[in-house]
């Protein structure tokens, strides 16, 4: 056995439980993209980067996704379709399986935390089988210094282990893939998959469960930045919905871009990265995330112009998932350290294909728990094969893969800071306007960007407000910057019949979808659900 690299006091890969391994402890970037490039399995880009191929998975895989069911998660965790149950005993084998496997093989260690805030800070230990995934680790953590790895005290580990394959009909899996967590014993396996989008959403939603749950922290699927008073704004969005782009204020400090937590007293990031989309990736379109595609950034799936090692981001041969991450200091505005005080403003994005919800709208407490459960946008032609026309699309708190309690607690948890904080919350549609996709036209993003900086210079506390007759929102009437004619959907659209048509349409379609957390729901969330008229 051979360990080398910088490590705790002591700490030995036989602790895990792996037996005759050669280990690098935590080494840097350069000598990981060095081994990956030695070993055939990276490529060196023009930019700087290394590419590698994620495999046979080139994005998440929810339905292999699962939760150990034992004391701890029994009667907590909302069990269902996204959170699927394992059996204790069959992951005790399984570990064990994925032990030997790593078990006499090359490695690489590395220790990292997440949460910026240090009261909640959680240290890791991730296992890679891979030197990439390992820089992947690097890159999406926070990192340890060396004097406080030193004295390194991991309290979760993660065992990554892509080339082992379970035996679905003897370990309980349901293919040869698996990602579980076993909030026991502290262990996240991975195997089967190369895809190290695994590896954060692991540690995402043991954060969703332990901080909520166990410290009244709300956990959030979102970006943050802060204003040079020290302001903070958080976005939530799915894809698509223009978070990332929104939150990339060159007259704001960058939180992060993907997962936060909210306690008492502040809004700090999970994470010491980001893991952003390549797909038509432009210097023009996203300039600081392209600027951050050099040495030190893994790039993922991507392909090349032939003949050369130049990056295509155009391509979508491998998938359109395409990926990089990199140290958030790879973007130059950002907060230091990756906090910020308590929200003043939290906007949900949403890309409302069917041209019926406002640009820009006020939500009440009520609206804003209904709308945070519902998590809605919509989905248009070509994000999705075979997606041709807009298709409605609800995920929970805008991140349902990775919420092990039921939304309706998360929500609850969201009113009460709104409450405590008197925190604005504004609904914001990046999509149509005028019409349907396809008729209608996308909302300048000129006008989106205008919209949110009158919220935060506080521009659109004075102005007059008129509601929203199905959804019930407040909808300002002026806002600088912004047509006002274009602040009512409804007089966008020649035709107003057909408008009232399709916001009933998509009332039905919000309390269809809301009637699973309707048990568990209080009546000031069943209150603010949409109202479909009747016209004569």
């Amino acid at each position: 056995m051979t360990e080398t690299g910088k490590r705790a006091n002591n700490a030995t890969i036989s602790d895990l439980g792996i037996k005759n391994a050669t280990v690098h402890w935590n080494l840097s970037p350069e000598e990981l993209a060095k081994i990956s490039i030695e070993k055939g399995q990276a490529t060196l880009t023009s930019t700087g980067a290394i590419n590698i191929n994620t495999g046979e998975f080139t994005g998440r895989s929810p339905m292999d996704r699962f939760i150990v069911r034992d004391a701890i998660t029994e009667n907590s965790v909302w069990w269902g379709n996204i959170n699927l149950s394992f059996n204790e005993d069959k992951f005790d084998a399984l570990h064990q399986k994925v032990l030997d496997y790593m078990s006499e093989k090359e490695l690489y260690v590395r220790d990292v935390y997440a949460c910026a805030d240090e009261k909640y800070r959680m240290n890791i230990r991730v296992v890679n089988e891979y030197a990439w995934s390992n820089l992947f680790a690097y890159n999406m953590f926070l990192r340890p210094t060396d004097e406080e790895i030193e004295n390194f005290e991991s309290e979760w580990t993660i065992l990554n282990a892509p080339g082992f394959m379970a035996n679905a009909e003897v370990d309980g899996t349901r293919q040869h893939n698996f990602a579980i967590l076993n909030f026991t014993k502290k262990i996240i396996l991975i195997g089967g998959t190369g895809y190290t989008g695994e590896i954060k959403k692991g540690i995402f939603s043991a954060l969703n469960f332990i901080l909520p749950y166990q410290k009244n922290v709300l956990a959030m699927h979102c970006s943050a930045n802060t204003g040079k008073e020290g302001d903070t704004a958080v976005f939530f969005g799915l894809s698509g919905t223009g978070k990332t782009t929104l939150s990339a204020d060159p007259n704001r400090f960058l939180i992060g871009d993907d997962e936060h937590g909210w306690s008492e007293d502040a809004v700090f990031n999970f994470e010491g990265g980001c893991y952003a989309k390549c797909i038509d990736l432009s210097s023009e379109k996203e300039p600081d995330i392209f600027a951050a595609v050099k040495s030190g950034a893994l790039l993922e799936n991507i392909s090349f112009f032939e003949g050369s090692n130049e990056v295509n981001y155009q391509d979508t041969t491998i998938t359109q998932n395409t990926r990089v991450s990199y140290p958030i200091d790879h973007i130059e505005n950002i907060a230091k350290p990756s906090l910020g005080k308590n929200p003043k403003n939290i906007f949900f994005l949403t890309a409302d294909a069917f041209g019926v919800l406002p640009p820009v709208s006020k939500l009440t407490a009520g609206q804003a728990m209904y709308h945070f459960i519902s998590g809605y946008t919509a989905k248009v032609a070509g994000t999705e094969a075979g997606v041709t026309e807009p298709q409605t699309t609800f995920s929970a708190c805008f991140g349902a893969p990775f919420m092990p309690l039921n939304p309706t607690k998360y929500a609850e948890m969201l009113g009460e800071k709104m409450r405590e904080n008197n925190v604005n919350v504004w609904l914001i549609n990046t999509g149509w306007s005028g019409g349907v996709y396809g008729v209608g036209e996308r909302i300048s993003l000129k006008y989106t960007r205008a919209m949110i900086t009158a919220i935060l210079n506080g521009e659109l506390e004075g102005v007059d407000y008129t509601k929203h007759v199905v959804f019930g929102l407040q909808m300002p009437t002026t806002c600088p910057n912004v047509p006002s004619e274009i602040l009512s959907p409804r007089n966008t659209w020649a035709d107003k019949n057909s408008y009232d048509d399709k916001a009933n349409e998509l009332a039905d379609a919000f309390n269809a979808n809301f009637t699973k957390f309707t048990e568990n729901a209080n009546a000031e969330i069943l209150d603010a659900a949409p109202k479909a008229t009747v016209r004569n």
